[in-house]
């Protein structure tokens, strides 16, 4: 070969993606002469596995890491509605009263809603393992203060501070599965995250509630910081970074330091084709590859540049997608009713049950097993309903609209409507004449319908917004738990006013007219869906890839 590149040549950079062939060293096709004989051997090229697309790794690695983005979700969960069955207990032992009290869900809520909306984009930036590590360790921490608190406000605090820190245990878990599955294969995956969020919903006051009938409150928060340790653990350990532009960027690095370290010991160029149409992966020498100096580097990086800039986008870029995107206002519009509901029922069991069936801490606590079971039993349905659609159903139009955003609706147009019927049920059995496992059935045909809003909300918003998914769902989590959150405050006045029948047929009411949300999708979707800049930019980048 003719052709030589020494230090003295201009380096060249090209974009890498995961589909870029690495070029071959032009020292490999270069005669041996005596200026290159006394050479000391070549570095030999860094471990570029563990860059590999996440969509191309194993099937059991992508299982291990939903599974445990699953856990987390629970355990996160588990976390907002611990807190309730102790009020009673902090309310004698600061002397305030229970709406003040009740602000402890309000305020975790709060700082559980605004956190993603500048640690997702951030997560998306920079990498989703860094922020898990960190956030997890604070979570542990604020968790032991909440434990140790001598005050309420102490306890405010700490409640604000912990929903901060665990936020990303749930709402940045969408994010993840995104990273690693195709719409088409993560039905099974949102399905599993949905049914830790909703189960651990009614786990925490389930568990709780038998701790604050036998034990002081504060080990509520002290299992707490058991589990939440222990995950933490798991985590560190088990979890691997799955943001794709994270890892292509570092490939980039390993490979610019490696062509360093190949400059440094005298070895200079690689073979880069002339045309578009030569394959970079050849091991062959080819008359058209020119020798030159490269480099690396990814477009991703470009929104690294600066701090500022970093958190310029961490911060817009969700409440932009809030406030120009229908689509995901109306869907964080339809799902905070649904989290309202569901936040609603951590007061509106203990003042039902207490007061039209005498139930104890304990047993009240135990009514919230209602909203468990009901996540496990329609966990399943959600799995295996599309793909025993694609089995019956024959029609080739038909199975390709299944494959679609709008065709995965289908399912969640039928089963929302759980939601208002739930609510009516649950409204208009509540009376000490009827048996209590009554509108016990109620809670949880509700809690399926609220299922229903929450997989169908975050698989359309991941599959519309993939590349930016976690800040999607980072501003409908703001909506629904700075809304939700607070509905506990407020629910005994609504209750007490209302009539507890009243309350019912109200929230039932609502959520029957917001049913149509998603058969305006179904029906409207694509023409909704082209008229936002976002999404057709995503869809060409999509269809490039």
């Amino acid at each position: 070969m003719s052709e030589s590149v020494g230090p003295e040549d201009e380096i060249v950079w090209h974009y890498l993606t995961f589909e870029t062939g690495l070029p071959q060293p032009a020292h490999l096709f270069q005669p041996l002469s005596s200026e290159t004989d006394n050479r000391q051997p070549p570095p030999e090229c860094p471990n570029l596995k563990k860059y590999t697309s996440p969509f191309l790794w194993s099937r059991k690695r992508k299982n291990l890491m939903t599974w445990l983005g699953c856990i987390a979700t629970t355990i996160t969960a588990y976390t907002a509605g611990a807190y309730a069955p102790g009020i009673d207990q902090m309310k004698q032992e600061w002397n305030i009263s229970t709406p003040a009290a009740e602000v402890g869900i309000a305020v975790f809520t709060a700082g559980f809603g605004i956190a993603p909306m500048f640690l997702a984009p951030f997560s998306e930036i920079n990498g989703r393992r860094p922020v898990i590590l960190a956030t997890g360790c604070l979570f542990v921490l604020f968790q032991l203060i909440c434990a140790l608190t001598p005050t309420f406000a102490g306890m405010l605090v700490a409640r604000f501070l912990t929903g901060c820190a665990c936020s990303p245990f749930s709402t940045m878990v969408g994010g993840v599965i995104s990273d690693y599955y195709h719409a088409a294969d993560r039905n099974w995956a949102m399905a599993l995250f949905t049914g830790g969020a909703i189960f651990g919903t009614g786990l925490g006051p389930l568990v709780s509630g038998f701790i604050a009938q036998h034990l002081d409150w504060r080990w509520i928060f002290r299992l707490q910081v058991c589990t939440t340790g222990v995950l933490i653990l798991v985590v560190i350990v088990f979890f691997k970074e799955s943001r794709g532009s994270v890892l292509l960027s570092r490939k980039a690095k390993a490979l610019n330091k490696w062509y360093d370290d190949l400059e440094s010991a005298g070895y200079y160029g690689f073979l880069m084709p002339n045309s578009s149409a030569e394959s970079l992966v050849s091991t062959e020498k080819s008359d058209r590859a020119t020798p030159q100096r490269i480099r690396w580097k990814v477009r991703s990086d470009e929104e690294r540049a600066t701090v500022v800039k970093m958190i310029t986008v961490s911060l817009y870029r969700p409440f932009h997608l809030l406030f120009t995107e229908p689509v995901v206002f109306f869907f964080s519009l339809w799902i905070t009713l649904a989290w309202s509901a569901l936040y609603l029922l951590f007061s509106a069991v203990p003042l039902v049950y207490s007061t039209r069936y005498g139930f104890n801490t304990q047993q009240c606590g135990a009514v919230f097993a209602a909203i468990s079971v009901g996540s496990l039993i329609i966990t399943p349905i959600s799995i295996y309903q599309e793909p025993l659609a694609r089995k019956y159903v024959t029609n080739e139009k038909y199975r390709e609209f299944l494959s679609t955003p709008e065709g995965r609706l289908l399912f969640c147009c039928v089963q929302s409507t759980l939601l208002p019927i739930g609510c009516f049920w649950f409204g208009w059995t509540c009376f000490s004449s009827i048996p209590w496992i009554v509108p016990t059935l109620g809670v949880a045909c509700a809690t399926m319908g609220i299922f229903s809003i929450y997989l169908a909300v975050f698989n359309y918003l991941a599959d519309i917004y993939h590349k930016y998914a976690s800040s999607a769902l980072a501003a409908q989590s703001f909506c629904r738990n700075m809304v939700g959150g607070s509905f506990p405050i407020y629910t005994p006045p609504l209750f007490n006013t209302l009539t507890y029948a009243g309350a019912g047929s109200f929230l039932g009411g609502i959520s029957l007219l917001l049913t149509v949300v998603p058969w305006i999708l179904v029906f409207y979707g694509p023409k909704i869906r082209a008229r936002s800049k976002i999404a057709r930019e995503l869809l060409v980048e999509k269809n490039a890839d």
